[in-house]
């Protein structure tokens, strides 16, 4: 890392993509930092479903906090604060911002950061409808592949008055025979071809309003009171009123963005402004965990790949000279201080190999 530059890496979002390609991009002897807001989808969950090796009485808190414990400990920065702003270099005095150019600047929290390349793991915000509603994972879902395993043969809603709300509703008959799209008094903006399944589906749509809720013990729903006096029984259900992408920071950079709104990028989360990446919910795909997490680690190879100084081409040793043993190893001296000491150097403290563990159980 040049003096020109505070880090190689900053990462802008804090959630299961962007603390993956931090991890990625520490690990592989680049400076980093996360600079996260807080909150997101992850930060919401009740249980984690759905990421192998993690069982399901584990919080999004818990799961983001040891994330975060991780990245810190391979000598990542960060920083809980808020990036105002984001710009390259060449825009510094207000002229045109060039598409190549070197390195990135953002302003968080009130002080500005120069970084080689930026990765945005900003993701969306879900609508949420009307209360009266119950809690967020104890009944209110967003995430159909996460959570419908939750619901089967048990009585579910889905909201909504559009196309997404009666597929999610037919979806749903995989997994309970109970199944109710509430449109709470709006008029259904459903296609044709779409009212024609759900006719032809075990669906009821409920027109009526919602007046008042009632929940269980432990805080879970148990059943929605109508305008007409009516109240129905539901374990739990799927708002699906859309979602609002955080991509403030990717206008301010210009990035083309897809027909739905995500970010464009390619297969290793490039895009169309050299040096910024995206991953996660900000760009398009399954918005699930594991997902986000693939792609924060494919960003961090790529950016490893582009950044790294070593082989040096033929074109660079003509340029440059060989390599000299002064040159290496790559890596600043904090991250190889980190790195030596680490629990998982070669060096550093190890467990028992099992051979080991198994000749002291004799």
């Amino acid at each position: 890392m040049s003096d020109e530059f505070d880090y190689d890496v900053v990462v802008v979002g804090g959630g299961p993509a962007g603390l993956t390609a931090a991890l990625y991009t520490t690990r592989l002897g680049l400076g980093t930092a996360v600079f996260d807001r807080g909150g997101g989808r992850a930060a919401m969950m009740q249980d984690t479903h759905n990421v192998i090796g993690v069982t399901e009485e584990t919080s999004g808190a818990e799961f983001l906090r040891t994330a975060r414990e991780q990245v810190e400990s391979y000598g990542a920065d960060y920083e809980r604060t808020f990036v105002e702003d984001v710009r390259p270099p060449s825009s510094e005095s207000g002229g045109e911002a060039s598409e190549d150019a070197t390195g990135y600047r953002l302003v968080a929290g009130g002080e500005e950061y120069a970084t080689r390349r930026l990765v945005l793991a900003t993701g969306f915000s879900d609508e949420r409808p009307d209360p009266p509603l119950p809690p967020t994972g104890r009944g209110l879902h967003y995430c159909l592949h996460c959570d419908a395993y939750m619901f089967v043969d048990e009585p579910v809603y889905v909201m909504g008055a559009g196309d997404a709300a009666a597929h999610v509703g037919m979806i749903m008959l995989n997994f309970t025979d109970e199944v109710d799209v509430l449109t709470r008094g709006a008029n259904p903006e459903w296609s044709e071809a779409t009212a024609t399944m759900l006719e032809n589906h075990p669906v009821d749509v409920i027109h009526e309003e919602i007046t008042g809720m009632n929940k269980d013990e432990d805080g879970w729903l148990e059943s929605f009171e109508f305008a007409d006096g009516t109240t129905r029984e539901y374990r739990g259900g799927f708002p699906m009123y859309g979602s609002n992408y955080n991509a403030e920071l990717a206008d301010a950079l210009d990035l083309e963005r897809t027909d739905d709104g995500t970010v464009d990028v390619d297969d290793h989360g490039r895009t169309s402004r050299d040096g910024v990446y995206a991953v996660g919910d900000l760009t398009p795909g399954y918005n699930q965990i594991p997902v986000a997490m693939g792609e924060g680690a494919k960003a961090g190879i790529a950016i490893h790949m582009d950044l790294r100084p070593f082989p040096r081409s033929t074109e660079d040793v003509d340029a440059l000279g060989p390599v000299e043993a002064a040159d290496v190893p790559a890596i600043s001296p904090e991250l190889l201080a980190t790195a030596v000491t680490h629990e998982g150097h070669a060096a550093g403290p190890r467990a028992a190999e099992p051979d080991e563990e198994a000749a002291a159980d004799d």
